[in-house]
């Protein structure tokens, strides 16, 4: 972490300093479980509670400084060493944004740089991050989200992370609303920005795909004439999101090129080898073409991997290593196509740690694909945010088992009910489609019914929490299941998505 004093903090985000100015903390957390000796906690109102309520018990973990939105006073009636501001995640964005500012300008003064680059889209985001920062990493000091922090708490967290030493920082963005990419994009100033697809998650929350378009295009737009943008050409609404930035397209796709288009990074040759992996030649701009045998499952990853490809060209990795990085790496984050081989032969796919109708079709496909003479599950959730298309899109995929010939369909909750009623329309009825009101209940048929052999795939969006089903079901009866690291979890208050 950039070491800040409290006068440099109080300056900064324009706050009340009600503390010895010389204090210096060495990190930053939003948590006070987390807190340690010389912590910065940052304390702030949540929906479900509010961060100056642990005040004092982050203190006691060896907190030396509070960043808050009033005074908080001890037992003895002591106010506790803070700068006060009006809003303590805007503050927390202004120090983030200066941290940055100061690596950049430490390391030109060098003759050195630290790359930006920003990852957004409706999906993908959090494996293109891994598959990136797996890249860069052996080129130099990188720092990368934890987790899936990427919203305006997430951003600065990861921020903090950051040191002089940094080479490359990727930053990972979300957005549920108009204006919050921008507002992300000018904290970290992205040299470089990938925009994966345009999708339907939380269509409900932007008020139609047409408005996720042009919250996820904000990241181009921040870009300077100078940078890159990396768009997936395989998406229209992406691709035409070069009209909307001064820097150079460079495109990604997986189909033929086509006469006009901007440089590209392609797949071709592509093919799915027997543990459901996608192998394809990797096609640069500048002419190289290098093998990659991926160990992600599902096809739909080749995006992912085009993506993370295309932003390293940009950083100016040598194509050769951008294909060997890729070959040797697996799923970093937990709950993304997470397999896992039980000893009685049968196979978990836990892939809920969120969903939309494009995450969920590809999922779905996937077990298709590689459940070819096995027994094959489904095990669903609902999609959540989706708002007048709910409805809609959970009967289509309800459709979509059963024409992929799915065996067997566990619906879970009333938020996913349509699903469960158009696929018993479909055809699918008695023992192959059944429908549970809780995880407890769907893990008494799985406990029940699973058998040698069995392919099982679950999917859901994350608060519904079918991760953890999916964990109990892969470890052995009751095991305990530890709760992921997360923006959302592991701090008090509440962060975008």
């Amino acid at each position: 972490m950039i070491a800040f004093t409290a006068a440099e903090i109080a300056e900064i985000t324009h706050g009340r300093l009600s503390a010895e100015p010389g204090i210096t903390p060495g990190s930053v957390v939003t948590d006070s479980r987390e807190a340690a000796a010389g912590s910065l906690y940052v304390a702030k109102p949540g929906e479900a509670a509010d961060g100056h309520d642990f005040v004092a018990a982050a203190f006691e973990r060896g907190a030396v400084l509070a960043l808050v939105q009033r005074d908080i006073a001890d037992a003895a009636g002591h106010t506790y060493p803070a700068v006060v501001v009006e809003d303590s995640v805007l503050a927390m964005g202004a120090l983030a944004a200066e941290a940055v500012r100061r690596i950049r300008d430490r390391r030109a003064a060098a003759g050195d740089a630290c790359t930006v680059i920003g990852i957004t889209g409706s999906a993908g985001k959090t494996t293109t991050k891994d598959l990136l920062a797996g890249i860069l990493a052996e080129h130099g000091s990188t720092v990368a989200p934890q987790g899936s922090y990427n919203g305006e708490v997430g951003v600065p967290l990861t921020v903090f992370k950051a040191g002089f030493d940094t080479r490359y920082l990727v930053i990972e963005m979300g957005a549920t609303g108009i204006g919050h990419i921008r507002y992300l994009a000018a904290m970290v100033r992205p040299e470089i920005g990938v925009v994966l697809g345009v999708g339907t998650a939380h269509a409900g929350e932007f008020g139609g795909v047409e408005n996720i378009a042009v919250a996820k295009g904000e990241l181009v737009e921040a870009l300077p004439a100078d940078g890159t943008a990396v768009l997936n050409l395989d998406d229209a609404l992406v691709s035409a999101m070069a009209g909307r930035t001064a820097a150079p397209i460079l495109g990604f796709s997986s189909q033929p090129a086509r006469s006009g288009q901007p440089a590209t990074v392609r797949a071709e040759a592509v093919e799915l080898n027997a543990g459901g992996s996608p192998e394809f030649d990797l096609v640069l701009p500048d002419g190289g073409r290098h093998r990659v045998a991926a160990r992600l499952i599902g096809a739909h990853h080749v995006a992912n991997l085009l993506a993370a490809a295309g932003a390293a060209h940009a950083a100016g990795i040598p194509g050769a290593r951008i294909a060997t990085s890729l070959s040797a790496q697996g799923a970093a984050s937990r709950w993304r196509m997470e397999r896992t081989e039980r000893p009685d032969g049968v196979t978990i796919i836990n892939d809920a740690y969120n969903a939309n109708p494009e995450s969920m079709r590809a999922a779905l496909r996937t077990l298709a694909d590689l459940g070819r003479g096995r027994r094959t599950w489904a095990v669903l959730g609902a999609m959540l945010e989706l708002g007048e298309d709910s409805i809609r899109e959970h009967t289509a995929v309800g459709t979509q088992v059963v024409r992929l010939n799915i065996s067997r369909l566990l619906v879970i909750g009333r938020e996913a009910r349509a699903l469960y009623i158009s696929a018993v329309n479909e055809g699918s009825w008695g023992d192959e489609c059944l429908f549970a009101e809780t995880a407890d209940e769907a893990y008494q048929i799985l406990r029940s019914e699973l058998e040698p052999g069995d392919l099982v795939l679950f999917k859901s969006s994350n608060s519904i929490g079918l991760r953890h089903l999916g964990d109990r079901i892969a470890l052995p009866p009751l095991a305990p299941v530890a709760a992921e690291p997360s923006a959302a979890t592991a701090t008090e208050g509440s962060a975008l998505p």
